[in-house]
C-alpha cells in the first residue's frame, strides 16, 4: 500500500476513535452540567416538584461529593441497579407504604423512555437521576423514621429515634444489586416488626380473594356450639384462610361442629374476645371487617414501630389496645424472654385516656398513699365532700398541707375544704384494703402522673375490654412484676418477701438499682412468633387520627 494512503487511513481511524471518545465523554459532562445547574437553583421548576426541596441539602452534598456525575447511569444508560430500585419503589406496598409517594410510576416511565431513546437530552437524564436519588432518600427516611412525626399524634416519643447517614444510604442503594438488604438495615431491627411485615403480605393476598367475602348474617339470636348456621361453609372457608381452622376441615355442613367451634375460639382469642365459640354479634362484626381494613391496621402499626428507639436495656412495654404488659428480660423482643400480664388502662374519654409516652421506672412503693388527681377531685369528689360529712372518713381520705408523704394532715373544716378546692391543700387516701392503688405502686416520674399499680378490684380483669381507669395502669400480677423489677435491687426480693411487704408497713419505698425504661405504646395489630396475627379495637381513635395525618401528608 502506498505510504500516503496508509497514513491517511491511520489518521481517519484515529480521528474516528477520538470522535467516539469525545461523544462518550460529552454525555456524562452534559448531564453533570445539568445536575449542577439544577441543584444550584432552588427556584428550578423541577426542584419544586414533590419532596425534593425537603432533601435538597442532602442531594446537593451527595452530587457534589461525586463531582455532579450521575449515580444511576453509566455512559448514558440507566444502570441495572437503577432498574432494580425502581422496581422496589413500585413494590413499596410490601413495606406498608404507597408507591405514589415515591414517584414510582413516573420513574418507571422515565426509565423505559431513557432505555428506548438513542440519545436522550442531558436535561432529561439529569432529571431522572435526581428524581431517583430523591425517591431513594425519601423511602430510606420513611422506613427509618416513619412518615409522620409521632408528636403530631400526641405521642411523646423521642424524635428522631436514631441518626441516619442519608448520603451513605443512597450511595449504597446505587451500588448494590440487593436494595432490599440496604433498606432492611435502616428499618427497625425488631423481630415483631419483621413478623408483622410478613403478615402484611399474607393479609394483602387475603384482601384480594373475593371468595372470602359475603358471610351471611345469622338470623335472630347468637349461634351456639352445635347450632345451625346457613353460612357455616363460608365461615369455614374464611377461618381456613385466616389460619384458625385446618385446611382439611372444609365442609358444606351447616352445623357449628367441634372443629368450627374450636376455630371460632381461636379467632376470638386473636381479637381479644371471650373465647366461648359462640357466633354472636361482636364476633360476627369482627369476622366481617373488610380484610382491606386489616391490611390498613397492619400498615398503621408498622408506621408506629418506626417511631421507636432501639432497646438499650430490657424495657417494660404496655400495649394499650391489647390491655397487655410485656416485661422484657433481654433487649431482644423474643416472646420466650418476656413476662406477660393483663392490664387495665384509661377509659376512652379524652380526659381519662392513658397517654402514649416513654419514662423510666425508678422505685416501687408498698402500701402507698393515693394522691387524688385534681381532675378526679374537682369532677367527682368535691361535690361528695361538700354534701356528705362522712364521705372522707368512710373512704379513708384526708386533707394534707404540703407535697410530700410527711406533710401535715389538717381537719376537714369548711375553710380547709375550700382551700382544697382552690389547690392550696391536697387530698390523699390512706394505705389500706380500699386504697385505689392497691398494695403496690410502680413509679415512673412523668408529667402525666401516670404509673403502674395493683388494684383492690381484681374482678375487672375478667373483662375482655379493660378501659376502666382514670389514666393509670393497673396490673393483674403485681407480685410477678415486682419480682421482675426488684431482681437487682438491694435486698432479696422473693415473691414471699414482696407479698409480706404488700401487707406490711405503710408507704415503704424501694429504689431500683437501675431505672427501667417503660414504654406506653399503641398498636392495634400484632404478629406472634407462632404465626398468628392479633387485632385489637382502636379504643382511643389513634388509628383514625394517624390515617388522617398520612392522607394529609403533602408531597
Amino acid at each position: 500500500m502506498h505510504p500516503r494512503i496508509r497514513h491517511l487511513g491511520i489518521c481517519l481511524l484515529l480521528g474516528s476513535h477520538l470522535l467516539i471518545a469525545q461523544a462518550c465523554a460529552q454525555a456524562p459532562d452534559d448531564v453533570s452540567g445539568s445536575l449542577q445547574r439544577m441543584l444550584a437553583d432552588p427556584e428550578h421548576p423541577y426542584l419544586r416538584n414533590g419532596d425534593l426541596p425537603q432533601g435538597l441539602d442532602t442531594l446537593r452534598a451527595l452530587y457534589e461529593k461525586h463531582g455532579f456525575a450521575p449515580i444511576w447511569q453509566r455512559w448514558g444508560n440507566p444502570t441495572a441497579r437503577a432498574q432494580r430500585l425502581v422496581q422496589v419503589l413500585r413494590d413499596a406496598e410490601a413495606y406498608g407504604l404507597r408507591p405514589s409517594d415515591y414517584d414510582a410510576e413516573l420513574l418507571d416511565e422515565q426509565l423505559r423512555a431513557l432505555r428506548a431513546a438513542r440519545n436522550p437530552p442531558a436535561e432529561r437524564r439529569a432529571e431522572f437521576d435526581l428524581r431517583l436519588s430523591g425517591a431513594a432518600l425519601r423511602l430510606a427516611m420513611d422506613l427509618h423514621y416513619g412518615q409522620v412525626d409521632p408528636r403530631a399524634c400526641g405521642f411523646e416519643l423521642p424524635v428522631p429515634r436514631s441518626d441516619l447517614d442519608r448520603i451513605a444510604t443512597v450511595e449504597r442503594l446505587s451500588d448494590t444489586n440487593d436494595a432490599e438488604a440496604v433498606l432492611a438495615a435502616v428499618e427497625p431491627q425488631f423481630r415483631h416488626y419483621r413478623l408483622l411485615k410478613a403478615a402484611l403480605a399474607k393479609y394483602r393476598r387475603l384482601a384480594s380473594d373475593t371468595t372470602l367475602t359475603g358471610l351471611p348474617k345469622f338470623a335472630g339470636r347468637s349461634v351456639k356450639p352445635g347450632g345451625q348456621y346457613p353460612g357455616a361453609a363460608a365461615l369455614r372457608r374464611l377461618l381456613i384462610a385466616l389460619g384458625d381452622l385446618g385446611a382439611g376441615a372444609a365442609s358444606n355442613d351447616e352445623t357449628l361442629d367441634d372443629a368450627l367451634v374450636a376455630a371460632l375460639r381461636s379467632f376470638q382469642e386473636r381479637h381479644g374476645f371471650p373465647a366461648d365459640g359462640v357466633l354472636g354479634e361482636r364476633t360476627f362484626a369482627a369476622l366481617t371487617v373488610p380484610l382491606a381494613r386489616r391490611v390498613r391496621q397492619i400498615e398503621l402499626t408498622l408506621e408506629r414501630w418506626r417511631w421507636l428507639p432501639a432497646f438499650a436495656t430490657p424495657p417494660i412495654v404496655v400495649n394499650l389496645p391489647a390491655f397487655r404488659l410485656y416485661a422484657f428480660r433481654t433487649t431482644d423482643d423474643r416472646e420466650a424472654d418476656m413476662l406477660k400480664m393483663d392490664v387495665i388502662v384509661g377509659q376512652s374519654y379524652p380526659e381519662t385516656q392513658t397517654p402514649v409516652f416513654l419514662a423510666d421506672m425508678k422505685y416501687v412503693v408498698f402500701r402507698p398513699y393515693w394522691d387524688v388527681p385534681d381532675t378526679i377531685l374537682q369532677r367527682e369528689m368535691l361535690p361528695e365532700i361538700r354534701g356528705n360529712p362522712g364521705f372522707l372518713e368512710k373512704n379513708h381520705l384526708e386533707l394534707v398541707r404540703g407535697r410530700n408523704d410527711e406533710s401535715t394532715v389538717v381537719p376537714p373544716t369548711r375553710e380547709n375544704i375550700e382551700a382544697l378546692a382552690s389547690g392550696a391543700l391536697r387530698l390523699r387516701q390512706q394505705p389500706g384494703r380500699d386504697n385505689a392503688l392497691g398494695a403496690i405502686k410502680f413509679v415512673l416520674p412523668n408529667y402525666h402522673s401516670v404509673y403502674l399499680h395493683s388494684t383492690p378490684v381484681p374482678r375487672l380483669f375478667r373483662e375482655s375490654s379493660r378501659a376502666f381507669s382514670h389514666g393509670c395502669i393497673r396490673v393483674s400480677d403485681p407480685v410477678a412484676l415486682a419480682e421482675h423489677v426488684l431482681r437487682n435491687a438491694a435486698g432479696d426480693w422473693t415473691a414471699e418477701k414482696i407479698e409480706e411487704a404488700m401487707s406490711g408497713e405503710p408507704n415503704q419505698r424501694v429504689n431500683l438499682s437501675k431505672p427501667i425504661q417503660v414504654m406506653i405504646l399503641y398498636s392495634t395489630a400484632m404478629a406472634t412468633e407462632s404465626g398468628q396475627v392479633l387485632f385489637f379495637d382502636d379504643i382511643y381513635g389513634h388509628d383514625e387520627k394517624l390515617e388522617k395525618l398520612l392522607q394529609a401528608r403533602t408531597r
